[in-house]
């Protein structure tokens, strides 16, 4: 089994998701925060290249609006130190910036995942990285989600997060915690991935009992 090739990516932690117009409902805030700054240094003392991504809007925009606070980088990721910066202007870290590339050029082969959130810019991001052949890691407690409700119904932050999770480890991503994460950097190992039909025959197993 190879070392995996690690980029760490913090996705959006962004002053709008804490003191902003969309902030994080679960898991809390604090504690996903917290966990992002222990997964960027845990990536610095491993010698992971970190990579911040920055979402923004035009001015104006009811939230992420260039020049604005809620724009601004968090202080737990402002205050540390990176290896790459992305802007972008859509859900994905790859769609029309120059992550693919970057990555590319250091051989990176496995993508990790943090910030937010879970359901929107990290699922997407996840979704482009496999289908471009790379191996996803997701930190399912160093991210998180806010609610809906629109003319599809309702669904509860914790609800979105949770589903969200499932799904990415049935076939797109490695989840797990920051902890998980850091003993496996440690140990040099990759996180494991579940598949589709695993998670669906232990569902049915579970529905049968």
């Amino acid at each position: 089994m190879s070392t995996p090739r690690r980029a760490l990516i913090v996705i959006d932690v962004q002053n709008e998701y804490v003191t902003g117009d969309l902030p994080i409902e679960y898991p809390d805030v604090q504690m996903s925060l917290a966990n992002i700054g222990r997964a960027i240094d845990a990536a610095r003392t491993a010698q992971i290249p970190v990579v911040v991504v920055q979402n923004f809007a035009p001015p104006g925009s009811p939230v992420f609006a260039r020049g604005g606070e809620g724009a601004e980088l968090h202080a737990v990721v402002a205050s540390r130190e990176w290896d790459h910066h992305v802007e972008k202007a859509l859900p994905s870290a790859f769609t029309n910036t120059d992550l693919a590339a970057w990555l590319a050029e250091r051989k990176i082969d496995t993508l990790t995942v943090t910030g937010y959130m879970t359901h929107n810019c990290d699922a997407s991001t996840i979704v482009h990285a496999l289908h471009m052949g790379l191996a996803v890691e997701f930190l399912h407690d160093a991210t998180g989600s806010v609610p809906y409700e629109n003319s599809a119904g309702f669904a509860s932050a914790e609800d979105i997060h949770r589903v969200f999770s499932v799904v990415l480890q049935s076939r797109f991503a490695a989840v797990a915690s920051t902890q998980q994460w850091i003993a496996a950097v440690e140990a040099g190992e990759p996180l494991e991935r579940g598949s589709i039909y695993a998670s669906n025959q232990k569902a049915r197993a579970k529905s049968a009992a």
